[in-house]
């Protein structure tokens, strides 16, 4: 593995590049750019992703995106949809400039919301020759109701995430609420969710449990990926049970997608919504079947 930095509307993102085992210099690799959830770290899921599929014969690259981690960027800890999306299209680029990856050999990988990212930048970057997503988080303007305290939620949530960017162009000062807490409901995460809370799992030093943006709201609430389905027209594959997060919305993102080189792969779960979504996160059974499937789906896919 190396550390790398390279560069996204001007910010130094911070990166971890993984290379094949028996890797040799002078050959040209297909190469993956892996993003992980909401709020994380190169660390944490990307960062497992990415070493697995590594050893599957692919350069991959998991990085912290802008505000968070290692990387440059503010206000810290807000989350753009549109502000991730772009920097997977950098990291693309930076792939682009190695001379160990064979440029029309480049795809894009993601778990979770990472997944949004990557079908969203996958939409309108032809260098982006191949897809497969993870419990892919994939909400509308629906959806985002079911999570997010139905209508009257989603609207608090915009006029708290609104007074805040107010509030920062104006001082400078950044309204935070914890990402996950199990009492404080008004936390980005409300619940039991073990992989945010056991420092085995995803609670590491290097992520934030306690700063997430309250500006972030508006521009989470009202991102939408499910236009980009159709405009996307590379070889793609789901990966999704119906014990992972909003799987009618999954469905419905296959359904739309722009090309017939595609495949949903379904997995079987006693969970129900949302808790499987957390297995694929870090548990062996979960991860090992997905990373089977990606690799498989890669390997077939960029030649």
């Amino acid at each position: 593995m190396e550390q790398v930095t390279f560069k996204s509307e001007g910010l130094n993102l911070k990166g971890n590049l993984y290379y094949p085992k028996g890797y040799e210099a002078g050959k040209a690799y297909p190469a993956l750019v892996v993003s992980g959830s909401w709020t994380t770290v190169k660390e944490q899921m990307a960062g497992l992703y990415a070493q697995k599929l590594a050893e599957q014969g692919f350069i991959t690259l998991a990085f912290d995106f802008r505000n968070f981690g290692e990387s440059e960027g503010e206000p810290r800890y807000y989350e753009s949809p549109n502000m991730k999306t772009v920097d997977v299209k950098n990291a693309v680029s930076f792939l682009e400039t190695l001379p160990e990856v064979s440029k029309a050999q480049i795809g894009a990988f993601g778990v979770c919301a990472g997944a949004m990212y990557t079908v969203m930048a996958a939409a309108d970057d032809d260098r982006i020759k191949a897809v497969a997503t993870v419990a892919a988080w994939l909400h509308d303007a629906e959806a985002v109701k079911l999570f997010y305290g139905g209508e009257e939620g989603v609207q608090a949530k915009i006029t708290a995430a609104k007074a805040a960017k107010e509030k920062y162009a104006q001082s400078g000062v950044i309204d935070y609420i914890p990402s996950i807490s199990t009492t404080d409901k008004s936390a980005a995460m409300f619940g039991p969710y073990d992989y945010y809370l056991n420092p085995k799992r995803g609670a590491i030093p290097q992520w934030s449990a306690d700063k997430f943006a309250v500006m972030t709201w508006e521009d989470w609430l009202t991102a939408d990926p499910m236009p980009s389905a159709s405009k996307i027209k590379v070889p793609t594959l789901m990966v999704h049970s119906d014990g992972a997060v909003l799987p009618n919305y999954a469905k419905k993102f296959y359904e739309k997608l722009g090309t017939s080189d595609k495949k949903l792969h379904w997995m079987k779960t006693e969970l129900e919504s949302p808790y499987h979504q957390f297995k694929y996160y870090d548990q062996d059974a979960e991860v090992n079947e997905s990373v089977k499937e990606v690799s498989s789906w890669f390997q077939a896919k960029l030649k």
